[in-house]
């Protein structure tokens, strides 16, 4: 691309609000209408010579998908989760790469952009198979419940007073199955979508042969993966905020520009992040620091130009 000015190798993960907002229904003309606005961020790091590597968030995607199968139970086969989710990231995979190559021709640009589904190697012996807490999927009555688990082998827990819903296994991200096509697209000059969702969990059997997992991989802890394994420089995690925050929603709430990666682990084991919000983004930031990986920045969409050049975001360091 004639208009680069530097090579830097990223991995972007986009957060679940880059496609569907919380407030809204999740329609296709909704998430095209947020692309076109979060992805001006990501031209802008290829106009400036990033070689990237976009990850994305599917939660609200795959909730419907699991929706439409359980509505179509007795008319359509049922779905296993896998497939389901390489569904979904090749549904998204190209809503992005679409409206990617939109900007870019509009800017001068070649739009070299591919997507790719993702398998991610997961340890078959992971703990998290046999002690599922991952919830999924629509809520039940607690007799449905008792239903499909006989009938589904599905295990089911009750979520917070609101009912009962499926729960899977959500293991550690160990291998990327696709690391040398992903290597040669991002060295031709492509921009490569990759890992959505956390990717397609999948684990080897006794003979070696790739077979599917029924479990949803952390997005965050599967981009650090495949920065990691792409000798990445960079780790961008975008989400909801302009930067991290202790004490949020308190009184005492403050803004952190920097922290090392020994203050991010002292600030998680004091519960400063949540499990479901900023946990596990921090905690992908320190196993890709943590395993000889640069730099992350965290930091919302509208404000990563000015995070990069120090003005917004919170960078996590050695």
């Amino acid at each position: 691309m004639s208009a680069t000015q530097h090579r830097r190798r990223a991995v972007v993960a986009l957060g679940g609000n880059a496609i569907t907002k919380s407030d809204e229904e999740g329609t296709v003309d909704q998430d095209y209408a947020n692309l076109e606005s979060s992805l001006d961020c990501v031209a802008n790091l290829v106009q400036n010579g990033y070689e990237l590597v976009l990850t994305h968030g599917n939660g609200p995607q795959i909730g419907n998908q699991m929706v439409r199968v359980e509505l179509a139970g007795g008319e359509a086969p049922l779905l296993p989760l896998d497939v389901m989710g390489a569904d979904i990231q090749g549904g998204l995979g190209y809503m992005i790469e679409r409206v990617l190559r939109n900007k870019l021709r509009r800017r001068g640009l070649v739009p070299q952009v591919c997507c790719m589904l993702t398998m991610i190697t997961v340890d078959p012996d992971d703990p998290s198979l046999e002690n599922p807490t991952k919830f999924v999927g629509r809520f039940y009555s607690e007799v449905e419940a008792e239903q499909l688990q006989q009938s589904r082998d599905w295990k089911m827990r009750e979520d917070s007073g609101r009912g009962w819903r499926r729960v899977v296994a959500s293991p550690v991200p160990i291998g990327i199955v696709q690391r040398h096509e992903l290597s040669t697209l991002l060295n031709s000059g492509s921009i490569v979508i990759s890992g959505g969702g956390g990717g397609i969990p999948v684990c080897r059997n006794e003979r070696g042969d790739l077979i599917g997992v029924e479990g949803v991989i952390d997005k965050d802890l599967s981009s650090a993966k495949i920065a990691l394994e792409l000798d990445a420089s960079e780790l961008i995690i975008l989400t909801a905020v302009d930067r991290v925050r202790l004490f949020f929603g308190t009184p005492r709430e403050r803004e952190i520009p920097n922290m090392t990666v020994a203050e991010a682990r002292q600030y998680l084991a004091e519960g400063q992040f949540p499990a479901g919000s900023m946990g596990p983004k921090v905690d992908a930031a320190c196993r890709f620091i943590e395993g000889g990986g640069g730099r992350v920045l965290i930091t919302d969409a509208r404000h990563l130009d000015a995070a990069l050049n120090g003005e917004s975001g919170t960078w996590i360091t050695i």
